[in-house]
């Protein structure tokens, strides 16, 4: 995976694949990171040279994450809750034909133990690299695979096909009638087979309307991308709306604050003074700010951690792909060496708008303005290293996931029931304690304008969509105003 996220994701984009089980990452740890274009990666591996599983997430999935297991550097796997209907992704990276058969029992040993995990209601798909060949023609076989397969049978491929016996599951790819080129998820040298494979329980293949191998593409030199669309049957939710947000961070500019002052004293009929009436100004400072200011789309601010993407790089990666095609339709030493050289060419432009980007951004955050920014990026980075980002979702007390609102509102229920029910022993009350009842002070300009001075800019708006740069910005107008505000709500509650 190392230089390749990127083009893997873009890869992704184009595809129109939301979900992407992969294998020999060769990266160590056991983290989450975006690999940019809107996608993020969950990966888990302990050597950098060899194995390491992983499962890509489109960005609007990830919050639908609600654990991830992490088994072996060749088995994870991911539960995803998608409104209502629980989703389990499970990648797979079985032992090569040369390796020792303890290797090999290890294997299929970890990938029983996470499918009898998984309860019976819920839906499970594998995406794997088995390194057999289950083979053309399912004679004996009917109930777990079709007739779809490449070649010949193999011992490893007989592993598959029994843990799919095992596991009531159907081998996906083969049940597509598909030629040849098709249904081959592995090119090396004169060599054409089939060892990616995608599972699924045989009660949802229903569910799955087409599955191919994707033709074409550069991202891996011996690989092939296997596809399929499946369609799951869910309750239908609203939308959230996108949320447009005054971009009240312009305020720290003189000339953007100077004119949103000005606009603001037209849209008050040229009145120096701000009203005394909350809800009026409250509005008017609100529109005031859209339209000197502006607002935000709402949509995804571009990945930080690929701002080398650019055009250069796009342009040779597409003609390192056209390459690639041109390769495989015409398999000769001219086309396979210029192949190669766009191959080394890629790597070296990549390495280069890496390293500019990168030099950009740490002379940026060498500098006063850049401190913020250097906090900003850490705390995001830290959020894409988390795997599961919002809690959705509860169990019950036998450890079954809950989804419904009905039935999470009822656990809740039952759980503050027994808590505060439970007998313990209650603190001794104070007692014999004079209350003194007196006038409050008012509350003066001076201090108003000492919080005014004492609090942070760039801090999330309130209920009230008025940050304190607004107020910071007006100045006195904006010290008196408050001070006033503050006293009446003080003289109603005495």
């Amino acid at each position: 995976m190392t230089g390749k996220g990127r083009e893997l994701a873009d890869v992704m984009e184009r595809r129109k694949v939301d979900i992407l089980c992969v294998q020999e990452t060769r990266w160590k740890g056991s983290k989450a990171r975006s690999i940019g274009a809107g996608f993020k990666l969950f990966y888990y591996g302990v050597d950098s040279k060899r194995n390491g599983v992983g499962v890509v997430l489109k960005e609007e999935f990830v919050r639908n994450v609600l654990e991830v297991k992490r088994v072996s550097d060749r088995v994870m796997s991911l539960k995803l809750e998608i409104e209502g209907v629980m989703l389990n992704v499970v990648s797979g990276y079985a032992p090569q034909v040369g390796c020792e058969l303890e290797e090999k029992e290890r294997f299929w040993s970890e990938l029983d133990e996470v499918m009898e995990s998984i309860p019976t209601g819920e839906r499970v798909v594998i995406g794997a690299d088995f390194n057999g060949h289950v083979g053309e023609g399912n004679t004996g076989d009917e109930e777990v695979m079709g007739k779809f397969g490449v070649k010949e049978r193999n011992l490893e491929g007989q592993m598959v096909v029994d843990f799919a016996k095992r596991m009531d599951m159907g081998v996906v790819n083969t049940y597509f009638q598909k030629r040849e080129e098709h249904r081959v998820t592995y090119k090396s040298g004169g060599r054409r087979t089939q060892v990616d494979y995608i599972l699924c329980r045989r009660g949802n293949l229903k569910e799955i309307s087409d599955c191919k191998v994707v033709v074409g593409e550069s991202v891996a030199r011996q690989h092939r991308m296997v596809v399929c669309r499946m369609t799951l049957m869910v309750c239908k939710t609203k939308r959230s709306k996108i949320e447009k947000k005054t971009k009240w961070w312009k305020l720290k500019k003189e000339e953007c604050c100077e004119e949103f002052r000005q606009k603001l004293r037209q849209a008050l009929g040229g009145q120096v003074v701000l009203p005394d009436d909350w809800e009026t100004t409250a509005e008017v400072i609100r529109e005031t700010g859209r339209k000197v200011l502006g607002v935000s789309s709402g949509r995804r601010k571009e990945d930080k951690e690929t701002w080398w993407w650019n055009e250069e790089v796009q342009d040779s990666i597409q003609r390192k792909r056209l390459a690639k095609k041109k390769w495989d339709m015409d398999r000769t030493e001219e086309n396979r060496q210029e192949y190669k050289e766009l191959q080394r060419r890629v790597k070296r432009e990549v390495s280069k708008a890496k390293q500019k980007a990168y030099d950009e951004l740490y002379t940026r955050l060498d500098t006063r303005e850049g401190e913020k920014d250097l906090y900003r990026l850490a705390r995001q980075r830290d959020r894409d290293g988390k795997d599961v980002q919002q809690v959705r979702v509860i169990k019950d007390r036998d450890g079954r996931v809950l989804t419904s609102e009905e039935s999470v509102q009822r656990r809740w229920k039952e759980y503050f029931e027994e808590l505060m029910n439970e007998e313990n022993e209650r603190e001794k009350r104070v007692e014999g304690v004079n209350s003194v009842e007196q006038k409050v002070d008012k509350i003066r300009k001076d201090e108003v304008r000492k919080a005014l001075k004492r609090m942070k800019s760039g801090k999330a708006v309130g209920p009230d969509d008025i940050p304190v740069e607004v107020w910071k910005c007006l100045g006195e107008a904006a010290v008196e105003f408050l001070a006033n505000l503050f006293n009446r709500v003080l003289e109603k509650l005495q």
